[in-house]
């Protein structure tokens, strides 16, 4: 990484600690009051991790999932060495189903496998290649923060609203959607960031607000019922939203409300912008209608930390993901460049 170009930026609070024999997971169930780090040894407790929250975000997901492979690698066996770590690889693919960067990184991980003869060499391979795809992510979030700005070419402050977390804890670190948000307010170009609360997981309220919060960034939460009263009012100027995938028709998938979030942001001219890295782009889907929406058990909507707050046994809807229309998405941004109105010839030209 360029560190002329980053010296002025922090990165954010991390998410993961790479330790060499094991991977460490700031639990992101317990924030914000508190900070408690969870140590992994194994590829079996790194996909536990992942399908309970422990740790989320889309291009965090990948990173753990690579570590995860490492792990298998140094606990396998010299016999049978490589089924043992493509059974691993199997178990962490497993963990969640939406979200196309954990099949992205194991596929990575998959292929160095292949080039390896040896238990030893591919426990130093692998390794390496986790290592790079995190440091690839922090890269490309502050490649995507620059493209941002260039793309909305501001001359005065504006206000933002962004929906779940999608920043230092959310990657590799700096952030996707709230990398922009960083950076904006690092050219003094950030007069206020709106994070909706985010149902039923309180992304918004126990993540973004005080991930912002911590670092000195201006931060006003909002129940998720209130954005359409915010954009209506002209205190925003862009909604700023991360992607779990998006498909070759420029359709993207994301945290439950974003699709809503699009629908206001057209009826009230305010931009809609989705940032990620081109792990989150899956040209083999040709649409959103392909796309898997994982759909988690009742107790995540009908309590909150164990408390009840609906009836007992009452039948929950509980999708994580919805599909935005790539017809109501003004630009994608990614590391390769910026995609204005994204349909699948543009989508096209920039990645395939």
């Amino acid at each position: 990484m360029d560190q002329a170009a980053s010296s002025n930026r922090s990165i954010g609070t991390v998410a993961m600690r790479w330790q060499g024999v094991r991977l460490e997971l700031l639990d992101q169930r317990l924030l914000p009051d508190q900070e408690q780090w969870l140590s992994l040894d194994s590829a079996v407790e790194v996909a536990n991790a992942i399908r309970d929250m422990v740790v989320r975000g889309a291009p965090a997901i990948g990173i753990s999932a690579a570590y995860g492979v490492v792990l298998a690698a140094r606990h396998a066996p010299q016999e049978e060495w490589v089924d043992e770590i493509k059974r691993a690889i199997d178990v962490l693919a497993e963990s969640r189903p939406t979200a196309v960067n954990l099949f992205w990184a194991l596929e990575k991980m998959r292929s160095v496998l292949a080039s390896c003869d040896t238990l030893e060499s591919a426990i130093s391979a692998l390794e390496q290649a986790a290592v790079a795809i995190h440091e690839d992510d922090l890269a490309a979030n502050l490649a995507m923060a620059d493209h941002a700005l260039a793309h909305m070419n501001l001359d005065s402050p504006v206000s933002v609203l962004t929906h779940c977390n999608t920043g230092a804890l959310a990657t590799g670190g700096y952030g996707t959607a709230l990398g922009v948000v960083r950076r904006l307010n690092e050219a003094r170009l950030l007069t206020n960031a709106f994070a909706d609360e985010t149902r039923p997981w309180l992304q918004g309220s126990r993540l973004t607000a005080w991930e912002l919060a911590r670092d000195g960034i201006p931060v006003t939460l909002n129940a998720d019922s209130a954005a359409a009263a915010i954009l209506a009012s002209g205190k925003v100027s862009w909604v700023i939203v991360g992607a779990d995938r998006i498909t070759a028709n420029g359709d993207v998938a994301n945290k439950i409300g974003t699709y809503s979030l699009a629908v206001l942001a057209r009826h009230h001219g305010v931009g809609f912008m989705v940032v990620a890295p081109a792990s989150t782009v899956d040209m083999a889907l040709s649409s959103g209608k392909e796309i898997p929406i994982e759909e988690r058990e009742g107790t995540e909507l009908r309590q909150v930390r164990s408390v009840p707050m609906a009836p007992e046994g009452v039948a929950v809807f509980n999708p994580v993901f919805d599909v935005t229309p790539a017809d109501l998405v003004d630009v994608i941004v990614t590391e390769k460049g910026v995609i204005s109105r994204p349909n699948a010839a543009s989508m096209a030209r920039l990645f395939v």
